[in-house]
């Protein structure tokens, strides 16, 4: 069950479905918002965090995710769940040790783009649906391929991090209305990250890799 659960975190194409209508904010707050949600991105050249994913049946599996720019994301999942998504700045990676398979997408066909790519103009994309003194909430699809998804990415106002946001989760809904959740906690920003973290063990047969 986490198995799919972390192929919907990936990149597998989501769409809107159910999603709820919320009511936009007005254009001035909507543009200042997502101008200080691309400054956070943009500040962000590494971070680390622990994470809860949690599918819809409530099924968590926790983990640490590693980011890096440009574009490089790793999710290490606990000791026994044995798979590992990750992305080495061109393509994201899942890796399923247990049967053996690998599956790999272009990181624009994943609704972590949006996270991994800040340079991209969000106003063109994503629209803010909570904005308050303490919480910022953005909800983002390519409206050129919807078939891609959304995405709805919590943010914290915190002084002390980078663009004064912190990057607290997201949700993500697939084409069956499945929602996945990540939660981050102990966020850290600024270390150095070794390259080497983003790549992985490829477990198939060398006759078979592609």
């Amino acid at each position: 069950m986490h198995r799919f659960a972390a192929l919907a975190l990936a990149a597998a194409p989501i769409a809107l479905g159910t999603a709820a209508i919320v009511e936009p904010a007005p254009a001035e707050a909507q543009q200042n918002a997502l101008a200080q949600v691309q400054q956070h991105l943009r500040s962000v050249n590494t971070m680390r965090a622990n994470f809860v994913e949690t599918n819809r049946a409530g099924q968590s599996v926790t983990g640490e995710m590693f980011l890096k720019r440009p574009g490089r994301i790793r999710f290490e999942y606990e000791d026994d769940v044995n798979m590992l998504v990750v992305s080495d700045g061109r393509a994201l990676t899942f890796v399923d040790y247990d049967v053996r398979q690998v599956q790999r997408w272009p990181i624009g066909d994943s609704p972590l783009a949006v996270l991994l790519n800040p340079d991209r103009d969000l106003s063109r994309f994503a629209r803010v649906v909570s904005n308050s003194s303490g919480e910022l909430r953005v909800r983002a699809r390519d409206p050129e391929h919807p078939e891609y998804g959304t995405i709805t990415i919590n943010f914290r106002r915190s002084a002390g991090s980078p663009g004064g946001l912190l990057l607290t989760g997201w949700t993500v809904l697939d084409s069956q209305n499945n929602l996945t959740t990540i939660r981050l906690s102990n966020q850290r920003f600024g270390m150095q990250i070794a390259d080497s973290t983003f790549r992985y063990r490829d477990p198939r047969p060398r006759n078979r890799r592609r």
